[in-house]
This record gives C-alpha cells, sequence and structure tokens, in this order.
C-alpha cells in the first residue's frame, strides 16, 4: 500500500470518534509499528490535529471540528496560500473577502507549532503596492459575475483623453491583471470588434438581460498583448537602435517590458533593438533619459539629435 493511502487509512481509523492506539493501526493494517508512529507525526505536521494520550488507556483522537474541515494541507502548501493572499490583498483582488475567510480557515485547523512556523514566514515576506488606486472590488465582481454567466453588461466609460462619458454595450470574455491594473477583454458593440477596457476608468456598470457566446479558441492574452506590442509588419520602416552600457543596466533596459519584445541582440555591454522609426523618435528618447550616463546610444544618429531635443525642450520650459 502506497504512503500516501497509509496515511488516509489512518485518517479515517482516527476520525470514527473513537480512541485507537498505535497497536490497533499496526494490527489493522498491517505495519511496522514504527511506521504508525512516522504516519502520525507526519498527519501532525501537516495540520489534523491529533491528540496524543500516553499511559494505559491512552491511544489517539480527532479533535471534534477537525471533521468540519474539507482538506488538510501540508505546511509548504499552507505558507504558500498565506503568501498567494498577501499578493492577492495587494493587487487589489476583488475576492479579498472570501480568500481572507479561506485563510482563517486554515488558521483554525492548524497545530501550535504549524501556526508557529507560518508566522514567521510570513513576518519574512511584505509586498508593496506601486500604486494605491481606488478599490473596485464591487464592480469586478459584478463584471466576473456578468462574464461567468453569460450576460453582457453596459458600462459607463471614462475613455483616455477625453471629458465626456461614453455608454458601451459590451460582452466581457475576460478579467486581465496586467501592470498593476485592472482590464476586462470582450466585444464592444458600438466599435463592432472586441477591445479592452481600464476597469478603474468604469464610473459605472449594469448588467443587461442579452446572452453571448463567448468564440471559441479566443486568447485575452495575446489580444491584450498584440495591442501592447504590434507586430512589426513594414520591414522597411524598421531601424536599428543599439546601445552600450554597463551588464546591471542593460540588464534592466532590456528587461523593460516594452522593449524586451523587440530585443535581437545582446552581448555584455551592448543590446540591439529593432524598431519602427516613429517609436523611435518618440517613445523612446523618453525611456532612455532617465539611465543618464550610465548608457550610450550608437545608433541611429537621428535618435541622439532626438535626445537632445528633448532635454533643450525641457530645459527652455523649466527656464520660463
Amino acid at each position: 500500500m502506497p504512503k500516501i493511502d497509509k496515511m488516509l487509512a489512518i485518517l479515517w481509523m482516527l476520525r470514527s470518534g473513537e480512541k485507537i492506539t498505535a497497536k490497533q493501526i499496526s494490527e489493522k493494517l498491517e505495519m511496522n509499528i514504527r511506521s504508525v508512529y512516522r504516519y502520525i507525526d507526519t498527519l501532525s505536521t501537516s495540520g489534523v490535529p491529533i491528540i496524543s494520550e500516553p499511559g494505559y488507556n491512552g491511544g489517539y483522537t480527532l479533535l471534534n471540528n477537525f471533521i468540519e474541515a474539507p482538506l488538510y494541507f501540508d505546511f509548504e502548501e499552507q505558507t504558500s496560500l498565506f503568501h498567494a493572499a498577501v499578493f492577492a490583498e495587494e493587487a487589489g483582488y476583488y475576492g479579498g473577502e472570501a480568500l481572507n475567510r479561506a485563510i482563517s480557515k486554515l488558521s483554525k485547523y492548524s497545530n501550535q507549532e504549524q501556526e508557529t512556523k507560518i508566522n514567521q514566514h510570513l513576518n519574512s515576506l511584505e509586498v508593496i503596492s506601486r500604486l494605491s488606486s481606488l478599490s473596485r472590488e464591487s464592480l469586478l465582481k459584478e463584471l466576473e459575475q456578468a462574464l461567468t454567466d453569460g450576460y453582457s453588461v453596459t458600462i459607463l466609460y471614462h475613455k483616455s483623453g477625453e471629458k465626456q462619458l461614453n455608454y458601451r454595450l459590451v460582452d466581457p470574455y475576460r478579467i486581465i491583471y496586467w501592470n498593476n491594473k485592472w482590464y476586462v477583454v470582450g466585444f464592444c458593440h458600438f466599435r463592432n470588434e472586441i477591445r479592452s477596457f481600464r476597469v478603474d476608468r468604469i464610473e459605472n456598470l449594469m448588467r443587461t438581460e442579452n446572452n453571448f457566446n463567448q468564440p471559441e479558441n479566443f486568447s485575452a492574452r495575446d489580444f491584450f498583448m498584440k495591442n501592447l506590442l504590434p507586430t512589426i509588419e513594414d520591414k522597411e520602416g524598421i531601424m536599428s537602435l543599439v546601445i552600450n552600457g554597463e551588464k546591471s543596466v542593460l540588464d534592466d533596459i532590456c528587461q523593460h517590458w516594452f522593449l524586451e519584445h523587440y530585443l535581437q541582440e545582446r552581448t555584455s555591454n551592448q543590446a540591439v533593438f529593432f524598431l519602427e522609426k516613429d517609436l523611435i523618435h518618440t517613445y523612446i528618447p523618453y525611456l532612455l533619459l532617465p539611465y543618464n550616463k550610465s548608457i550610450k546610444v550608437i545608433e541611429p544618429i537621428s535618435l541622439k539629435k532626438r535626445l537632445i531635443e528633448v532635454l533643450s525642450e525641457l530645459i527652455r520650459f523649466h527656464q520660463v
């Protein structure tokens, strides 16, 4: 009998509610009594509240409330769940209240030794959120429920750069968390195409009675990333961006969420990217300027000139 089956068998014997000795377990399961002691220790370490009574009338029993617990987790599993709850809280996860209830149940069914160890590991981890945005928990819950049930929603949306709010009828396909923000990806009936909407720009949401079916094999991740990082199709409009610098600085640049997509070559002191000309002269100068003298643009020469122009504009602005 495999080890896990033996431990489960012991657990079921303990769940009978009657006191049972190691010898009785040994005889019932036809195993060495030393193995019984090892399995009992393993179950206890895993959070099973086993009460051991020594002496002539001693034996093993379970705490009554353990019968209410649907699952039990070992030390590493519990620690991982607690850590996940910390990350979820900082991300603004909309199921935080339910997650906290689940974590409370884990604490309730942990033995004292395990709880002490878990607290030690929890104190070793702290997650600091980069942004403290307004809570959107209730709105995210409504979105997920509509998505799960397959109902369209009407949203009052604030598009970037526009003061006027617009109503949109949307079939929500997926909820995405990316770069410290929540998005919903779905079919926009106003645009008649799949779009993504930032949840923090949704002022109001109302579920409709319209049902929808999601397209087969649709990948919200692929759609979202393709819109963020469009594939370069016009080969004639591509330019090489060559940057020299210290290894640690180049590592940081090459891991940037945008530039890493276009990295072509990399050595210890040089990185080469293929980018569209317009991007190199509009977005890239502002991305590279914070690195100051730790990097040097080798090509294109036009980018070096553009960097000088941007710096000159900043100087003139701050001189006024």
